[in-house]
Parts: C-alpha cells; structure tokens; sequence
C-alpha cells in the first residue's frame, strides 16, 4: 500500500485545472499521467533574456524584452505567407512581429493599433529587417514579464505550449507534500543540498545544480536500495543446491577450447549453483565472446544434479537461434532439449508441456511463453536470460516463483556496460565477465567510407554476392522526413532491389513480427543474400555466411550501437568487413567515434569510451528507447552520485536498521516516489 502522504502526487494529471481530454492526450505523450509526473518533469534548459530600452541596445540573435508601439498589421495575400505585425521603439526603430498559421489570430487580438506593448523573444534579421518571429510573450506592462527575464523551457508535445506546461507544474508543485529526510545527514550537510520539497520548485526556477544534484541523488538512492533489498531478500530465499558429476559436460564437442575468462565464468557460477541460496549473475560479454558456451555448462551443471533448465530469449527468432546452436552442441550427450514460443499450438505444444512436468524434457528454450501460467516444470533449478536489459527486475521475480524453490538466475548481455553503470542496473547482481576472444574469431578489417563514393561500395558488394557471401545494410530511419537528408531504409531498399532484384530483403521495426521473422529467415536459411535493415538487427542474428555490413550515416549512431552492429558480421570463417559510411559534416564526437571503431574491437573499452565522449547525454543509445532505469539523472550525476548513492543505501541497511528506523520509514517513502515499490514488497508483508 502507497503510503497516504503521497497520495496527492499519484492523483491523475488530469485533476489539475485546465486538463481536458484535448490536454490530456500531448500529457500522455510526454509520460505526464499523474501530478508527480508533472511536477518532476523538469525543463531541458533556461532561456535568459535581457530587459532593453531601445533595439539600439540589443543584438541580432539575441533575447530580449522591449517596449514596443504597433504601427500596422499586414495580412499575407496569398493568406499562405506570413503575418505581420509592424511596430517601432522609442527612437523610431521599426521591427516586424513574425507570426505562422493559426497564431495570427493571437497576434490580432494582443497588439492593437497604436497601444504600447512590452514584447519578449528573439531579435532577428530578415534582409534589411528585424524581425521578432512568434513573440513569445506580449504585455501590456513591463511588470507582466518580470518573471521571463529567466524562464525555464520544457519539452513539449504537439498541441501544447511553453506557458500551458508552466502552469501545470506551478500547480503540481502547490500540491508537494511535507515529506521526511531520507538522505544521511552528513551527506545532506556536505553536499549543501536544499530540502526535498526546495529542491523541486528551485529545479524549474533556474539552473541549480545543487537543486538537480538532490533530485538526481534520490532517485540514484531509491534504485540502489531496491536492488539491495532484492538482494537481500534473495539470500534469504531458500534455493537448491545444484553440484555435477561432469558426466554430460564430459561429452560436449566444442568447437574451440574454452577461454580462461570462459574458464573462471564457469567456475564462478558452478561455485554459485552449489549453494543453497539462489544464484543472482550476470554474465557480461562482448559479441562473439562465447556466453552459449557458457550458458550451456551451467545448464548441464543443473540437468547432471537432476533438474531442469530455461533459457529465455527476448525475440521468437533468437529463440530459434538459440535453440539451433544448442541442439547441436548438445547431440553428443543425447540430453533432450526443446523450442516452445507463443506459436506452437495443438499437439507439438501439449507433448512439450507434458514432457516438462514429468521431467523428460531437462532443457527447454523459448520466449516469455515458457512461464505462461499453464507452464509447470517438474523441478526448474536454473533460469537463463538472454539479453538481460529487455527484462526488469519485476520480470526476473516472476520467474523466481516458477520453480519449487526459487531457481538460480543467470543473465546474459552482450552489451557492454561501463562498470558505473553496470551497478546502476544490475546492482543486486554478481557479474561475470567475458573479456577475451575465442581462438579463431577473426577480426572484422572497420573501413570509413565518404558517402559520395557509394558508388563503389555498391560494386564491391555486387562482387561478394557473386562470390557466395551474404551481407546486410544498415540505414538510420524508416522514412524520410522532408527536413532531413537520411537514407531511409525504404528508398535504400528500392534503389539496390533495381540491381540485386529478389535476393533481398527490407526488415524495419513498422513491420508485423511475422513479416519481420518471415525476411529474417529468408536471409538466415541463405534464400535472401542482402538484408537491408534498420537498427533493429543489433540484437542476436547469426548468419556465418554474413561477411560484409554496411553502415550508412554511421556518424549518427553511438559506438556502442556500431559495435554491436558490426557484431553481426564475423561470425564464420571467412574473413569480413565492415563499412562505415559517413556523412559530409562530421561533429569533432562523430570523428572520434569513427577512429575508435577502426582502432578497436574491445567492447568494453569502446562503452567506457562512449560514456566519456557523451558527456552527460545519451547513455549507449538507451535513453531513447526507455532502458536506463533513471528518467531524473543524467549520465554525468549518475557517474558522480551513484557510487555515494550505494554506499548510503548500504549503510541505511547495515548500520541504520534496514527500513524499521526512523530514516528506514523515509526511505519506504522514497521507493514508492520513485516506483521501486517492489522493493518495499519484498519485505515480507512491507
């Protein structure tokens, strides 16, 4: 249960004044559904603007607020072009006040003939003439704009404005409650950090970074103490103890000595198995690090103590994937392994589900469908999860209550992640990492190609297909957006369909799943020698035969995304390339990022080296998609406070009495802020 005291924050957003269902709907797409979503939805940036006499007194490209006389108001004849209204300063200078569409009606209406105004936006020049296009406030006094010298600008969705989400967070920020301190005192003092219920209206007034820091800081806090309190609930789970005798390992014929990172992997998840208390891992590896290997001796660790293993794969076709290279490596040790996904229906499904419940079938892969309630196992001893950050801590519960005593949970990444940010997201989990490569895996020759010569990129690749090999084409977006000089994945796909005719394929994110399984398959079985896709295929295909990748605008993606791009190739043993196309004008970030793809193919470094080169932006190309857990903290707060942030969590939990103290009830407080409620419900009852 929420506590009371937060109640009216988690009241809906559209209990505030002036949100009908025509506001309601731009809200839902900023994710604004409640008041506290509002109140935290904290501006991007501050426009500061300058309070002048006379435009002598400002510069063009600058913002300002002046007193203004309108003069005349010219209406566009063909009605398509722009309103303008005309009007002067004091010394007689004349500027035009710019306005578009619709917002001409505003301008009729706020400037009168002949009365004075005070105007607030950004002087330009067009030709010969200032020009302030859509003022962005109008005054009848110059009192009415003393609060815009410094205002906070908002991300905004279509059909709202910059004044409409002012007004929705100066009432979200009416309703704060008087909460308790949850932060350790000497921290508090030390960092000179304002109140909670300070710290949010000072975040929307101006650039306090002190401010931003606390909220960055509690949000930090809330996500550690939550994985610390599955971790602790964890331990206290009673799990099995699962030792092998090696008499299936023994038999396994693989394709390449095992590595010493794969080596001390095994090792350090087969002494985790032996215990008696669950296993928490995750297993870090870099494309073609050889995490299957792996995946599969700790499964047969479970099936040789007589219990049964899950590997969960986030797509049907890496399901399959998976499935196949398992099959295979398995056929020496005569261990029956099955496939079940969400479509196998009739007969096929009902003999895999019998097979699991009598315990026949010891390993079984598939997608979510696998703990579907009509799922029973007859002893599950180990879960194994395959591109881990597509699953939530809330998920990796749920499969813990699929076994007769929680089972142990291995989870594998082939992203790799920064070690600051490995705690962020996994700080209730021990890590294993692959950080060698497997004898034989060759290295990918990373080429940088100006785009003017895709000419030639075209003919060498006409020239691989012809020798057999297969390849794949990378490009940034589905359509093109008129503003925007993008490939589109689209257009790329019909320009090289004129010269390859149906040995292609077109795989984007706006297709059904089954059209994208059914081009997926085309192109794995070999039927297909061309994939052109969008970044959709970073995760898991395994075509061998696949010796060229082509990347187009390369200088548009994240390093970690182009090295898990380029990961797809290289996986045979013929040796492959990878192109990276690059546009005319190159950012001094997109030079650095294309020299450290020729330079290395360390994942891990490459991650450390995103996170430095992105400063406080995107983390990995997460952000957008919604996989950092933080929608408060930047990456830069999450660098500087999240070591601080999990140590005080810790010693909230060791020294401070857990949640049962004084700041333990604050700190329940935090987690339901901050939605790491499951964390307060693993306590038994909390």
């Amino acid at each position: 249960m929420r506590p009371e005291v937060l109640n009216p924050l988690f009241a809906p957003a559209d209990s505030l004044d002036g949100v009908g269902p025509k506001v309601a709907r731009p809200l839902e797409k900023l994710g604004l559904t409640r008041v506290r979503d509002v109140a935290y939805h904290l501006p991007d940036r501050f426009v500061t603007r300058r309070p002048v006499e006379n435009l002598g007194h400002a510069s063009v490209g600058e913002q300002i607020v002046v007193p203004l006389t309108v003069s005349e108001h010219r209406a566009a004849r063909s009605g398509r072009g722009p309103y303008n209204v005309m009007a002067y300063d004091a010394l007689g200078n004349v500027v035009s006040l710019t306005y578009f569409g619709k917002a001409s009606y505003t301008a009729r209406k706020q400037l009168p003939v002949g009365e004075r105004r005070w105007v607030a936006g950004r002087l330009d020049q067009y030709g010969q003439m200032l020009q302030i296009v859509h003022p962005e406030h109008v005054a009848e006094d110059s009192s009415g704009l003393l609060g815009t010298l410094n205002e906070p600008v908002y991300a905004l969705s279509e059909g709202f404005t910059q004044p409409k989400v002012a007004g929705l967070v100066a009432q979200a920020l009416a309703r704060l409650p008087d909460l308790p301190e949850w932060i350790e005192p000497s921290q508090l003092a030390s960092a000179g950090w304002p109140a909670w219920a300070e710290a949010l209206p000072l975040a929307h007034r101006g650039a306090h970074q002190a401010a931003r820091d606390r909220l960055a800081y509690d949000e930090l806090f809330a996500n550690s103490l939550a994985l610390m309190l599955v971790r602790a609930d964890n331990r206290r789970r009673r799990g099995q103890a699962l030792q092998g005798d090696r008499s299936l390992r023994a038999k396994l014929a693989l394709p390449f000595p095992l590595t010493g990172a794969q080596r001390r992997s095994i090792d350090e998840i087969a002494g985790d198995l032996a215990q008696g208390v669950p296993m928490l891992r995750l297993l870090q590896g870099d494309v073609g690090s050889g995490k299957t290997v792996v995946a599969l001796e700790a499964m047969l660790i479970a099936v040789e103590a007589g219990a049964q293993a899950a590997l969960l794969a986030p797509t049907e076709i890496l399901a399959r994937q998976h499935f196949e290279t398992l099959r295979r490596m398995l056929a020496p040790t005569g261990v029956e392994i099955a496939l079940l996904t969400g479509r196998d229906k009739g007969r096929a499904r009902e003999s895999i589900l019998m097979g699991l419940q009598d315990g026949s079938i010891p390993i079984v892969v598939g997608t979510h469908a696998i703990f579907q309630d009509a799922v029973a196992y007859r002893n599950l001893g180990l879960v194994v999860i395959d591109e881990q950050h597509r699953f939530g801590v809330s998920q990796r519960l749920m499969l813990a209550s699929k076994g007769r005593v929680t089972p142990h949970t291995l989870a594998m990444t082939a992203t790799p992640i920064p070690r600051t940010l490995t705690l962020a997201q996994y700080g209730e989990m021990d890590v294993s990492r692959l950080d060698e490569m497997p004898p034989g895996r060759q290295a990918i020759d990373t080429v940088v190609i100006a785009a003017e010569r895709l000419p030639e990129v075209v003919e060498r690749l006409a020239a691989q297909m012809e020798a057999g090999a297969q390849a794949y084409w990378v490009c940034p977006m589905v359509r093109e957006l008129e503003t925007e000089d993008i490939a589109a994945a689209e257009a790329r796909y019909a320009s090289l369909k004129a010269r390859f005719g149906d040995d292609i394929v077109l795989v984007h994110g706006q297709l059904r799943p089954e059209e994208k399984d059914a081009a997926m398959e085309r192109f794995a079985s070999g039927r297909a020698r061309l994939l052109v896709a969008t970044t959709v295929i970073e995760v898991g295909v395994d075509v061998p035969n696949a010796t060229l990748m082509v990347i187009e605008q390369a200088e548009r993606f994240g390093l970690a995304q182009l090295h898990q791009l380029r990961g797809r190739v290289g996986r045979g043993d013929k040796k492959s390339v990878c192109v990276l196309l690059r546009g005319d004008a190159l950012s001094e970030t997109g030079k650095q990022r294309l020299a450290l793809m020729r330079e290395t193919q360390d994942g891990f470094r490459l991650a450390e080296e995103d996170l430095r080169l992105r400063g406080g932006g995107e983390l990995l190309g997460t952000r957008q998609s919604g996989d950092t857990p933080f929608r408060i903290a930047d990456l830069d707060q999450i660098q500087r406070l999240l070591p601080l942030a999990h140590d005080d969590a810790r010693l909230l939990m060791d020294r401070d009495g857990g949640l049962s103290g004084e700041r333990g009830a604050a700190a329940r407080i935090l987690l339901y802020l901050f939605e790491r409620d499951w964390g307060v419900q693993l306590l038994r009852g909390g």
